[in-house]
């Protein structure tokens, strides 16, 4: 009798219960990254009309953007996996307009810009608004209003208003085009998707011991000898192109030429500026500590020759001519002090009671200055404060010259930069390594040859393993441990794809849509308006968000069956199921309020541990 009244009241409170059920029908419009706020009270829809344009202020950068956004708004017609449950307005005109209005034109694309806008979009009415503070607010408000048209004929939300601002000024993405070879449309379009998922910086890793492809005219034979060919170079004329799309995209290209180490590819050109080149990475017999280099290509500038100056001075002062951008990466990782214990120059200064660090000092004294100069800020890795063998003394980094990023210890060390009142970025390789977790590159390694039952020791053979998941990712909090001041230095971060095991064949599904998580919980967060991560309700979103960067000639790696989408029903079942749970067994008033919380119930596809 009893299941009887339970079965009679489930039936007649479904109608309301069933409200509760998050699936993917229900969901509505997806965006990514989230906005920051966004009202939509009555979920409707109209149609976009086939004369639909966009309006907008004369800007060299912004001009072409819309062009872009218009073609794409036009002709894209996307079907989401899921058709989101909105009504068709009877009421609205089609939308034939929108009208873009920005505040200051002339802010130019520096870190710190204002990226703020406001989209709305009427129930009733010819024309949408969006209004920016800046042209680069004005790019993340397209890109938002594109992703909101749906359908063939193109259908767009009215009855919208959307504010949006970032919560770091730094999203960025960074990638080592020196151990492996990316042609310029492979950069293209990675800074394509960035923009897409509003990131703004690529950090671009152009040299390393393995191979120096960057053509300046200064030092022309850096790249012709110290490249991969003749055909794996970037021109003057490429390195313009690659910026001036950035400029387009609202994406930031920051240069970074790493110095004194990392400089193998130096050698072909300058070989007596450079010290253990050519020489085998790890001396057979030799302990870890006495390594020339933590992984084969060896290499580091001498700073006792006063010939590396000069030649340093020239690819600095070219490197700033064809990147107008303020920050410029010097490097400054992973000095290795077997490496320049093998010059005998050095080992002579050495004798004479001085160290390695001060080695790294003079070195820091003849090149720094010189770059803050040119009117650059100076981004270093983390090493050249923390590392535990050679670095210099803060007194010779002033905070305000310098940013260093952290890629070590994750919030430890970022902890430890903040306090010392440096800015930072966060790359920390325990969240924001994209390369690891697939083994390494070197061939004759034992650790691969264990027995059959020994089992993996996690790692899978790489040193920053396991695999970096997209929700590693984005429930990494990059400010955690740091007081409200401190956090404040944090000027955002990076996820980092290092080239051993990576070139354009892997591009795409290496970084995306991994690197979207990061660009949402830089953008808007990763917490809903009551404090709990919202990793499950992103699934969803998330999923959506990666068929289309696909749709858009992305390769981004799938996250889930296409089953999970198309199967929203299994989440109702689990709800007549928990329902009928809650009703036959006695439980308290608070554990019943849960069991008939929507927040209790997610995507078939995932556990319900997304509280916390």
């Amino acid at each position: 009798m009893r299941l009887l009244v339970i079965l009679v009241s489930y039936m007649l409170t479904w109608g309301l219960f069933s409200s509760f059920v998050p699936t993917s029908a229900s969901a509505g419009i997806n965006l990514w990254p989230k906005p920051t706020s966004l009202s939509w009270p009555h979920p409707q829809a109209t149609f976009l009309s086939p004369t639909f344009s966009i309006s907008s202020p004369n800007h060299p950068h912004l001009y072409p953007a819309v062009n872009r956004y218009l073609l794409q708004i036009l002709t894209e017609h996307h079907q989401p996996l899921i058709d989101p449950a909105v009504n068709l307005s009877n009421s609205s005109p089609p939308l034939q307009i929108l009208a873009i209005a920005v505040a200051d034109l002339s802010a130019p694309l520096h870190h710190g810009v204002n990226e703020t806008y406001s989209l709305f979009i009427p129930s009733a009415g010819h024309t949408a608004n969006l209004t920016a503070q800046t042209v680069w607010g004005a790019m993340r408000g397209l890109e938002t209003f594109f992703q909101l048209v749906w359908g063939d004929p193109s259908r767009v939300p009215v009855g919208l208003y959307l504010w949006d601002s970032p919560l770091f000024a730094h999203r960025g993405v960074m990638l080592d085009t020196s151990r492996n070879y990316y042609a310029v449309e492979d950069l293209l379009r990675t800074i394509g998707a960035m923009s897409a998922n509003k990131l703004n910086v690529f950090h671009w890793h152009i040299t390393d011991s393995h191979s120096f492809p960057l053509v300046l005219p200064s030092v022309p034979e850096l790249a012709a000898k110290g490249s991969y060919g003749p055909n794996m170079q970037y021109s003057p004329v490429d390195v313009a192109t690659i910026v001036q799309f950035g400029l387009e995209h609202g994406v930031r290209v920051i240069p970074e030429i790493d110095t004194p180490g990392h400089t193998g590819s130096w050698a072909e050109a300058y070989p007596d500026i450079v010290t253990c080149a050519g020489m085998f990475w790890w001396p057979a017999g030799s302990e870890w500590a006495d390594r020339l280099a933590s992984e084969p290509g060896t290499g580091h500038l001498n700073p006792l020759n006063p010939k590396t100056y000069e030649v340093l001075k020239n690819v600095i002062a070219d490197t700033v001519t064809l990147f107008p951008e303020p920050f410029y990466h010097a490097g400054a990782d992973e000095i290795i002090p077997g490496c320049w214990k093998a010059d005998p120059t050095i080992k002579s200064f050495l004798s004479d009671n001085g160290t390695l660090s001060q080695l790294l000092e003079n070195f820091v004294k003849s090149t720094l200055p010189y770059i803050v100069s040119l009117n650059r800020t100076v981004v270093y890795w983390e090493d050249i404060l923390l590392d535990d063998n050679v670095k210099v003394d803060a007194s010779v980094l002033l905070p305000e010259h310098t940013i260093l990023q952290t890629w070590n210890n994750g919030p430890n060390n970022t902890k430890l930069i903040v306090s010392a009142g440096y800015r930072a970025i966060v790359s920390s390789s325990e969240f924001y390594y994209l390369d690891c977790g697939h083994g390494d590159f070197l061939g004759n390694d034992s650790q691969y040859n264990q027995p059959p039952t020994g089992g993996d020791t996690g790692n899978g053979g790489s040193w920053c393993g396991p695999f970096k998941t997209w929700q590693t990712i984005y429930n990494y909090d990059i400010t955690y441990g740091l007081s409200q001041e401190e956090a404040k230095l944090v000027l955002g971060g990076e996820v980092a794809l290092w080239s051993e095991q990576a070139d354009p064949t892997v591009l795409d599904a290496r970084i995306w849509p991994r690197a979207s998580a990061m660009a949402e919980t830089l953008w808007s967060g990763n917490r809903d308006e009551t404090g709990r991560k919202r990793y499950a309700e992103a699934m969803d979103r998330l999923n959506e968000w990666r068929y289309r960067m696909v749709s858009r000639g992305i390769g981004a790696e799938p996250l889930q069956p296409l089953w999970c989408t198309r199967n929203p029903e299994f989440a109702e079942f689990l709800v007549l199921r928990s329902f009928l749970l809650c009703s036959l067994f006695p439980i308290s008033n608070q554990e019943s309020r849960r069991c008939l919380s929507k927040k209790a119930y997610h995507n078939p596809c995932e556990p319900n541990n997304s509280t916390k």
